[in-house]
């Protein structure tokens, strides 16, 4: 199954829940929550800048981690989310003509969002979808690159080939669903999606151009304050 149908019905299931009668997600209310979180990039990747081998390119691998995020609510509608997470770690092997060669190397990304949220429904229903649009500042570091990427550019074991990404700002929206288990606890889960297109530069002077426009996908418990 797909990491998008998979995710709707993540938040179809979510709507098929039992619950209890929610209290009224009134103006002014927070909210936290945990649980877990999948990036998964599709990528697009050009070809390394000469000298290389023709149709030298790049994939990226997905990765989870520990996540969840604060919500504050401005009215029966609206409400503003910031998700928060630990660093994602995603592997970056070779593709293309280099496909089959393995690990180049890995990076460590953090993307800092804010979401502006409005969400469907009574304020006092046990089950509100929701949609939300807001930027991302996509932030890549610690990227460590591998003795195949040497081997692939000129490189020697003196002077390996060292890599670096560069963070970009970016446009992210997404849809989900909340359901009430009691007047404080609850399930969210959602999908969003993120058009992000970033350079990667090599020590030797090499450049490629990739677009990962990842998609994410997030479930967790959360308590209403």
């Amino acid at each position: 199954m797909s990491n998008t149908r998979f995710s709707l019905a993540l938040i179809a299931g979510v709507a098929l829940c039992a619950a209890q009668a929610a209290q009224a997600q009134t103006a002014g209310s927070w909210s936290a929550r945990i649980g877990a979180t999948q990036i998964s990039p599709s990528v697009t990747s050009g070809d390394l800048s000469p000298p290389a081998f023709p149709h030298t390119k790049a994939d990226v691998e997905s990765a989870s981690q520990l996540a969840g995020g604060i919500n504050y609510t401005i009215d029966d509608r609206w409400a503003v989310d910031v998700p928060l997470a630990l660093p994602f770690k995603h592997t970056i092997n070779g593709d293309g003509a280099i496909a089959g060669v393995g690990k180049l190397g890995e990076v460590k990304a953090l993307p800092f969002t804010v979401l502006a949220q409005y969400r469907f429904g009574d304020p006092g229903a046990k089950f509100r979808p929701y949609i939300g649009a807001g930027p991302t500042y996509a932030k890549f570091f610690k990227e460590r690159s591998t003795n195949v990427l040497t081997a692939l550019t000129g490189g020697t074991p003196a002077q390996p080939t060292t890599l670096s990404i560069e963070s970009k700002l970016v446009p992210t929206v997404q849809v989900g669903a909340t359901m009430m288990f009691n007047d404080r606890w609850f399930l969210d889960a959602m999908v969003a999606k993120t058009w992000l297109k970033t350079r990667t530069t090599l020590s030797t002077g090499q450049t490629l151009d990739i677009k990962l426009n990842p998609t994410t996908v997030a479930i967790a418990v959360g308590y209403r304050f």
